[in-house]
């Protein structure tokens, strides 16, 4: 990549000689020449601009700029990834280890019944699935049967899906099914199918961010998130959608709809995860929010969604929209349901700087009448 007009005007600039207008006037002159610059162009800016520099001023400016627009065509030749943070991060609590206690969870799922339809399956909470399958009552491989039909049935009118997993699902649940059968269950996320927004990589599958120039990108790394979910035994049955560069619900393949109400968009970025869960193709999923983004879907489409403080999920193998700010949290039907995805993503992993592990415990050891919430009682919204 050749150093741009603005590029040549700052190195002029950068020189100290000349005015603003022999600046432009230099740079429009090197234009097409874009790293040699001779004693005659700075002559002829020179005329345009109303000054006169001497001999050795001119070789000086001309060197000088030839060397400056040199080393900037050389820094356009690195490639610099979406994946590699910059020198300084942010640490919200820098005075605590980045590796503590990961807390505890005491959770005990509820005796459930399998429903007579399989519609109602489809919109159990996480903790009844968990009993379900941990009585036998359902298959890993019948839930994830069910969200890909759904998936695929209600797509065309959503829009919320990116890609299907299906071949790596059914070899998740069945995975899930063998070792919940032989007496090894992972825990409550086992055998149930989540979604992954599509900014979060996965390996063998692209990994688009929702924008057209990417829709055939893959990386090839498992993001932290999606590695802790599988090592929990969770089963992936979809890359959903995102607004394009997380922006929005709208993607290269159009808007993300609202199922309760089809004319409306999910809201974004988060679309797709709100969209699949909602319409029951999935338990739960995976979003992020630089500013709303889980938020703002899950308030359109009714669902229960946690935007986690900055630093307690890593965002290791998912694009980066904002370094200080971006965050990755659970979609899912109830706050518990929330809490038991949150429990195994959360913490440091030594890939991502700012990821700290503080302990989670739950359910939480105070009562939630006991906690206190603060709000300024004359203040306006531009106050706050």
């Amino acid at each position: 990549m050749s150093p741009t007009r603005r590029d040549l005007f700052a190195a002029a600039a950068s020189l100290g000689v000349g005015t603003t207008t022999f600046h432009r006037a230099l740079a429009a002159e090197a234009a097409d020449l874009p790293t040699t610059v001779t004693a005659e162009m700075v002559r002829n800016a020179e005329w345009v601009a109303g000054i006169e520099l001497t001999d050795e001023q001119r070789r000086q400016v001309a060197g000088g700029l030839t060397n400056a627009l040199r080393n900037v065509a050389s820094l356009h030749q690195a490639r610099v990834g979406n994946d590699v943070p910059p020198a300084l991060h942010f640490l919200p609590d820098p005075g605590r280890p980045a590796a503590g206690s990961r807390g505890t969870l005491a959770f005990t799922p509820p005796a459930a019944d399998r429903p007579a339809n399989d519609d109602d399956l489809a919109f159990l909470p996480l903790t009844k699935l968990a009993a379900l399958l941990r009585e036998r009552k359902v298959t890993s491989t019948d839930l994830t049967k069910l969200a890909l039909a759904r998936l695929k049935k209600y797509d065309p009118a959503l829009k919320c899906v990116v890609n299907l997993t299906e071949e790596l699902a059914l070899k998740q649940a069945a995975e899930a099914d063998r070792e919940i059968t032989t007496g090894t269950p992972r825990g409550p996320l086992h055998g149930v199918p989540w979604v992954a927004k599509d900014l979060i990589a996965y390996p063998g599958y692209k990994t688009t961010w929702g924008a057209a120039p990417f829709r055939e990108q893959t990386i090839d790394a498992k993001a932290t998130v999606a590695d802790r979910l599988d090592r929990a035994g969770a089963v992936l049955v979809a890359k959903v959608t995102l607004g394009a560069l997380a922006m929005g619900d709208q993607w290269f393949g159009g808007m993300t709809r609202n199922p309760w109400n089809v004319r409306q968009g999910s809201s974004g970025s988060s679309a797709g995860t709100a969209s699949a869960v909602a319409a029951g193709c999935a338990t739960y999923g995976i979003g992020s929010e630089t500013w709303g983004s889980i938020v703002s879907p899950s308030t359109r489409c009714g669902v229960t969604g946690l935007r986690p403080t900055f630093g307690r999920v890593s965002r290791h193998g998912c694009m980066a929209l904002s370094w200080s700010m971006d965050k990755l949290g659970p979609i899912a039907r109830t706050v518990e349901d929330c809490a038991l995805v949150f429990s195994v993503i959360h913490g440091h992993d030594g890939l991502d700087p700012t990821a700290v592990t503080h302990p989670f415990t739950w359910p939480a050891p105070r009562p939630v009448r006991e906690l206190r919430v603060g709000f300024f009682e004359d203040s306006t919204p531009d106050d706050v």
